[in-house]
């Protein structure tokens, strides 16, 4: 099993939306990839209850077969499609994978 981690600091403003709001459009979009993504075993998405200079806005937690399913997810349409969108509000990006 393939753990994939996402750490997501957003932009103060992006997109005519606070980083808050956009973490809620974000979280939205990534749930919505459940049953559209065969590959994905378990995924889930949070939003910081906390906010200092040093916290991420956004986690992301998923679990893949093996790296060929990561990648297929990675490069799934839908998923590019929200990745379009993370790249316009993103400040800071930070992934961890490794297998359990």
């Amino acid at each position: 099993m393939l753990k994939h981690i996402v750490m997501l600091k957003l932009k103060k403003e992006a997109k005519g939306a606070s980083a808050a709001e956009n973490a809620e459009k974000l979280k939205v979009m990534l749930d919505a990839l459940v049953g559209k993504i065969d590959e994905i075993q378990a995924f889930e998405v949070g939003i910081n209850i906390f906010s200092n200079s040093q916290t991420a806005h956004l986690s992301l937690y998923s679990e893949f077969e093996n790296e060929d399913a990561l990648n297929r997810y990675s490069n799934h349409p839908e998923h590019q499609r929200v990745v379009a969108f993370i790249q316009q509000v993103m400040e800071e990006r930070r992934v961890v994978d490794y297998h359990a």
